[in-house]
């Protein structure tokens, strides 16, 4: 449906967002230009959002941290930001050398305002006036995904996935009522297919369902854009970049089995840090994670008389070298506190899933038959998630889905 304003007639709206792997090379940039072409032809307004080439995020962390051990946060931003850069510039030259006008635009070229936390950013803004401009002259937009500008005026980048980010928020400011991730799987699936061997593609997830997967550790899509999405009521479809296969959609809809598994989601690495006793005060550790700029996944405190534990969850994206965290909890809390980076996580998610025990007990016994002891657990009503030894992690996914995904297992026991 086309729209009108002031005597300018404008095209349906389509956002697009392409992974890494979608851009990976120029064989792949040419793969990509040529699908949005195509949907210009048919009459659609494109906005695309584009991801670094490959692993070229992973290779300027990479360089960034043999530089030094501990960088600078605002540094990381200002060099990782430049993979998106060469993204949108190469595929913006890859359209127009197809006879359609392309324009590229950095975030903050785009309006993208964020505040001011580096290298994990959070949108406040969106301001299209740029975007709207350029397609009202029938151009295409290329948008570099995963960064933005703060209100103090710095380059500053939404974290691991936000390129996602960038596209839903683009989609909510420029009114279109869907957005497309475009990768390397049609879907989103029932585990990850690095580790089952067969795994079940979901038709359709709840934004609850497809966000606890998401900060669970599934890749397929950034979990801040789908707290973006069900906001704003943006309906999102994960399909492979080259067209094949099928599709999940993730909207808003009533789950058909409140209380079924419907998917499991995996975290290497995760890292834990411990309190026992009177010591260290919670404040005192709070202050020290946050002056490292290290938030935490999970938080409990347990007070029974005079003892007591504190107990915070980290993802290894957040601390990546346990090694300096280690040393800096013992010249602060001493003995008091301990890193533990050897554990993965491993989570069963779905609506209602603690609407009785049995989910739960039955995951502890399939661990325990292989001798894998949960080294702790934590639920809510979408999720519950087993933390095990890391070399236990494998395992741990394969038991559950072969339990809960392929069996005829009922909440009822």
């Amino acid at each position: 449906m086309t729209t009108a304003l002031r005597g300018k007639v404008f095209l349906p709206i389509l956002v697009q967002k392409y992974g890494g792997s979608s851009v990976a090379d120029e064989h792949k940039i040419s793969m990509v230009a040529d699908r949005v072409v195509e949907a210009k032809k048919n009459g659609y307004d494109l906005v695309v959002v584009v991801s670094a080439m490959g692993k070229t995020t992973d290779e300027l962390l990479a360089l960034a941290h043999r530089i030094n051990p501990n960088p600078p946060r605002r540094e990381l931003d200002m060099l990782t930001s430049v993979g998106e850069r060469i993204s949108m510039s190469l595929l913006s030259m890859a359209i127009a050398q197809r006879g359609i006008q392309a324009i590229s635009f950095t975030g903050s070229q785009c309006g993208i305002i964020t505040n001011h936390r580096h290298a994990d950013a959070r949108i406040i803004e969106v301001r299209p006036y740029r975007i709207q401009d350029e397609l009202s002259q029938g151009k295409v937009v290329i948008v570099a995904g995963f960064q933005g500008m703060s209100y103090k005026r710095e380059i500053t980048t939404l974290g691991r996935g936000g390129s996602d980010t960038t596209a839903v928020a683009l989609a909510a400011a420029l009114g279109a009522e869907s957005c497309t991730i475009y990768g390397d799987v049609d879907g989103v699936y029932s585990a990850d297919p690095a580790i089952i061997d067969s795994p079940k593609r979901i038709d359709e997830l709840s934004y609850p369902e497809m966000q606890e997967l998401s900060e669970s550790g599934a890749k397929v899509l950034n979990s801040t854009a789908v707290e973006f999405a069900k906001e704003k009521k943006i309906a999102l479809f994960v399909k492979r970049s080259d067209g094949s296969g099928g599709q999940t959609a993730i909207r808003k809809h009533t789950p058909l089995s409140p209380g079924m598994v419907v998917g499991i989601a995996h975290e290497e690495s995760v890292r834990t840090i411990t309190a026992h006793g009177l010591e260290p005060d919670l404040l005192d550790l709070l202050e020290f994670l946050d002056a490292l700029s290290i938030p935490g996944k999970q938080m409990t405190l347990d007070r029974f008389g005079q003892h007591r534990t504190i107990a915070v969850v980290i993802s290894r994206e957040f601390l990546p070298d346990p090694s300096i965290c280690k040393t800096q909890l013992s010249e602060r809390f001493g003995e008091h506190v301990e890193l533990n980076d050897d554990l993965g996580a491993v989570s069963l998610i779905g609506a209602g899933i603690n609407q009785d025990f049995s989910n739960l007990r039955k995951a502890i016994e399939l661990v325990r038959s292989e001798n894998i002891e949960p080294k702790g657990w934590h639920t809510s009503s979408f999720r519950i998630t087993l933390l095990v030894e890391s070399s236990g992690l494998k395992k741990a996914v394969e038991l559950m889905h072969k339990h809960f995904m392929e069996s005829d297992w009922k909440t009822s026991g």
